[in-house]
């Protein structure tokens, strides 16, 4: 479940709208890599030795710091966020040279989740700078001021790449770079839809004009905590992005329908790749998946017999990329269960126990569609082959798992177009980059430079405070926007995502 912790002294109850947590002691700009702002303070490692850092012995001063629960770094000095614990004045700073964009830009309140918005500016735009995007986002508000929440469209332009040494005569030679050279401050535009409840999960999904001229109409649909959920059309307050002194009217922000079938609040919400018009599924805390579809007249209709089979809450929902009647679902009761929305006993179909904890998220692969992502609240994340999965008593194994988190997993997605890539949010403040294609018994790919329980497959880390989701620009190859207690955007430099030799 997307839930936010409570700071030290608040107990162990998820905290989802009263006070904020304790921000993390980092960088307010740039969040990423780190270095230590200490490490040239001695000039040499011999003087280190000699004199110790406050005149007593190296021995004695270090057991004090152990004892004290001091910074540990594995044993090459390298610190590594969720293991090692900051010593007090220091901070986290990113190593922008691993970055060839990277922007942070805060909203009124902190968002649960977001979904970026496909737009009509091209794809493969990863030299375009700066960049322009479009998303959609839901707000967190305190509880005592929840109608102060929102449903936010955003525009996010002015994304400048980092600049390095020698662009000019870089930018110079390459004729084919669409960057003007020049950095610009980020800008973040947005519309506010007026909500009185948390967003839980919020999906946008495009209704294709019958008009090649006019463009798709955009619908977010947002699961609140109030247990209702709104589809609204943001098509105008998109559109006014460009068109200015466009005013949005009351009436369009209205929501064009409300589903009120569930009565506890939900986190599962996904709409169909396969259906154009709009089929939604929605699912909540009792443990029950409702199914709410587009009528040919424009309006919609929910099916009131729900799909059960989960013990527990309902924490997500995927549609088959490649069979539009098909569904797959986690809940906290540590299973995935795949569904035949047209099965009559509303039962599913396959039920496999994949953790111990809550199954918090789960992505299908849409290049792959026989792999599923799972994330779990004990930090664990792995890739299963649905192949295996046959029912009966045969429970079948992960092709891949991974427990480098240290917290639990609140995101996974698979890259659009790269079949061995995904990218992972934990509560542990991370935003993770893997590459599955990495083989274990590649002796290059074992060379961690030393840091322990490092997986070759880990490509890049990123440092974003309370990451809540991430999702990967398809048109925009590498980049990347995760939300939390901000939204990061950022984009590794192309030998870190893997572009090279793909």
């Amino acid at each position: 479940m997307s839930k936010r912790i409570a700071a030290a002294g608040e107990g162990d109850a998820p905290l989802k709208g009263g006070d904020r947590p304790e921000p993390m002691d980092v960088d307010d700009k740039e969040m990423g890599d780190f270095e230590d702002e200490f490490e040239d303070e001695f000039e040499s490692e011999d003087e280190i030795f000699e004199a110790g850092v406050d005149g007593r012995p190296d021995a004695e001063r270090e057991a004090e710091e152990r004892a004290a629960g001091a910074m540990d770094v594995d044993s090459n000095g390298t610190f590594i966020v969720g293991r090692n614990r900051l010593e007090q004045g220091q901070h986290l700073a990113p190593d922008l040279g691993t970055y060839e964009m990277l922007h942070n830009l805060s909203t009124p309140w902190p968002c649960l989740s977001f979904d970026i918005v496909r737009d009509g500016l091209g794809d493969k735009r990863e030299k375009a700078y700066p960049a322009t995007m479009y998303t959609v986002a839901g707000t967190q508000a305190e509880s005592s001021r929840a109608k102060e929440n929102q449903l936010m469209v955003m525009k996010f332009s002015g994304l400048s790449r980092q600049q390095k040494d020698g662009d000019e005569s870089d930018s110079d030679a390459d004729g084919d770079d669409d960057d003007d050279g020049e950095e610009t401050d980020p800008i973040l535009e947005h519309k506010a839809i007026p909500l009185t409840s948390t967003t839980n999960r919020i999906r946008a999904h495009q209704i294709p004009s019958s008009d090649p001229s006019r463009p798709p109409t955009t619908l977010a649909a947002t699961m609140t905590e109030s247990t209702q959920v709104f589809i609204h059309d943001v098509t105008p307050h998109l559109a006014s992005f460009d068109n200015p002194g466009t005013v949005i009217t009351p009436q369009q922000n209205k929501p064009i329908s409300t589903i009120r079938a569930h009565k506890s609040e939900g986190y599962a919400l996904d709409w169909s790749p396969l259906v154009p018009g709009g089929k939604l599924l929605t699912g909540d805390n009792d443990g029950l998946i409702y199914a709410t579809t587009r009528t040919d007249g424009g309006g919609w209709v929910t099916d009131t017999r729900a799909f059960q089979g989960h013990t527990s809450s309902v924490e997500d929902i995927q549609w088959s990329p490649q069979e539009a009647s098909v569904f797959a679902s986690a809940s906290s009761d540590g299973t995935v269960r795949v569904w035949d929305v047209r099965s009559k006993s509303r039962k599913p179909a396959i039920t496999v126990k994949v953790s111990s904890t809550d199954v918090n998220v789960i992505s299908w692969s849409r290049l792959t569609t026989h792999l599923l992502a799972t994330g779990a609240d004990d930090g664990v994340w792995g890739v299963w082959d649905l192949r295996q999965w046959k029912g009966g008593a045969d429970k079948p194994s992960p092709i891949a798992s991974f427990a480098y988190h240290k917290d639990q997993i609140t995101s996974v997605e698979w890259h659009p177009t790269d079949d061995s890539m995904v990218a992972v949010a934990a509560g542990d403040h991370k935003v993770t980059l893997w590459d599955l294609s990495v083989e274990l018994d590649d002796e290059e790919s074992k060379d961690t430079a030393g840091v322990k329980d490092m997986p070759p497959q880990l490509l890049f880390e990123h440092i974003s405070e309370h990451a809540k989701e991430v999702h990967w620009h398809h048109q925009i190859p590498g980049t990347i926007v995760a939300t939390g207690q901000e939204f990061s955007i950022f984009r590794p430099i192309p030998v870190v995502y893997g572009i090279h030799g793909k």
